[in-house]
């Protein structure tokens, strides 16, 4: 199974959805890290159901216990252990899985891959595995503060609802949005949106955009871990994600070659550039500008719906409604693609270290 991301800074995840536990083992991270916990709460705190609209009613505290790699106050250079208990737990909302076939989900696909599939909640393919992923991300931003560097991600889409134009915004007011949306007019729609929605029984999904700043030039390795190929393998990882683009992605096809080039000349010095269509990645490899892309997700596939499916032994049935769901996951998406952004770099952000001239 892959269930381990990065060459340097590397995460490996476990646990399923109604299990006792998940959690993770960071490895690489290096030592010396002032260690804050208040920090990681604050970034777990984001991703717990019930402060974005739309989210599944079920409740998780999502306090990691760190296990191992810290020693006062500060990383050691070891690998961080840490779990996430399961509290809110009700596996039994599950049981015609054991049955039927469950529409838009992952357990077919993963019983003819694996022979046995955990069908409590999603099991290991489930969106509660994305906590242990927050988790790390928290720990790789604490590397991160050393560079300055900062990563934003918000709404931008949600349905048919869109925001005109996308560029860096406070975490303060993306976090105050319940649906996680800075601009307070496309907001309303959304909420209105979401509210239809959930009378209908029906689900939607969306685009969460995402920035890094102060991102230093020369992060990738070519040819096959360029920058935007880890950060696309890395969000494409996220439960739900269908797409991505970085820079103008799709939208260049319209423009001519002339206006897409982002010409270079020199202010105070340095290298600068007036327009940023390579969403500030060239050849693979970070150039100095912000880094920007999207990343889209799907509608959830639980509707409160009946719809139709099979039995395992091939006779048609229905699926019925139940348990505890979200109509929408792309708020609570945005802090976890936020997460994988900083991994993504930190892991990079060191593989340079190791080979610049000093």
């Amino acid at each position: 199974m892959g269930n381990t991301i990065g060459v340097l800074f590397k995460l490996t995840t476990f646990g399923e959805s109604h299990g006792k536990a998940i959690g993770g083992i960071i490895e690489g991270c290096p030592p010396h890290i002032v260690w804050d916990e208040s920090f990681i709460l604050s970034r777990m705190e984001r991703r717990r159901a019930g402060f974005t609209l739309g989210s599944t009613p079920r409740q998780e505290e999502d306090i990691p216990e760190f296990l191992s790699g810290i020693y006062q106050g500060k990383t050691t250079g070891a690998p961080i252990a840490f779990v996430i208990t399961n509290r809110d737990q009700r596996p039994s909302d599950y049981s015609q899985a054991f049955d039927k076939i469950r529409p838009g989900h992952a357990a077919y696909a993963w019983e003819q891959r694996y022979g046995i599939f955990d069908p409590r909640g999603g099991g290991r393919a489930s969106a509660r595995e994305t906590a242990a992923r927050v988790a790390a991300g928290a720990v790789a931003e604490l590397f991160l503060r050393q560079f300055n560097i900062e990563i934003g991600a918000y709404v931008s889409h949600l349905g048919p609802i869109a925001m005109a134009k996308n560029e860096w915004f406070a975490d303060e007011k993306i976090y105050q949005s319940p649906v996680r949306c800075p601009d307070p007019e496309i907001e309303k729609d959304m909420i209105d949106h979401l509210s239809n929605l959930e009378k209908e029984g029906e689900t939607a999904g969306g685009i969460v955009h995402c920035i890094i700043r102060n991102c230093p030039a020369g992060l990738g390795d070519p040819i096959f871990d360029k920058l935007q190929a880890s950060l696309a393998h890395a969000m494409l990882s996220i439960p739900a994600a269908k797409g991505f683009q970085y820079g103008e992605g799709f939208r260049s096809i319209n423009m001519l070659g002339s206006v897409y080039n982002d010409i270079p000349n020199l202010k105070n010095g340095k290298i600068d550039f007036a327009t940023n269509h390579a969403g500030g990645i060239a050849g693979g490899i970070s150039n100095g500008q912000d880094i920007y892309f999207d990343v889209a997700f799907r509608p959830v596939s639980s509707v409160r719906k009946p719809q139709p499916t099979i039995t395992r032994s091939g006779e048609p049935t229905m699926w019925l409604p139940t348990g505890r769901h979200d109509v929408t996951v792309v708020p609570r998406a945005v802090p976890i693609v936020a997460s994988m952004a900083a991994l993504v770099i930190a892991d990079h952000l060191l593989r340079w270290q190791s080979i610049k001239p000093h």
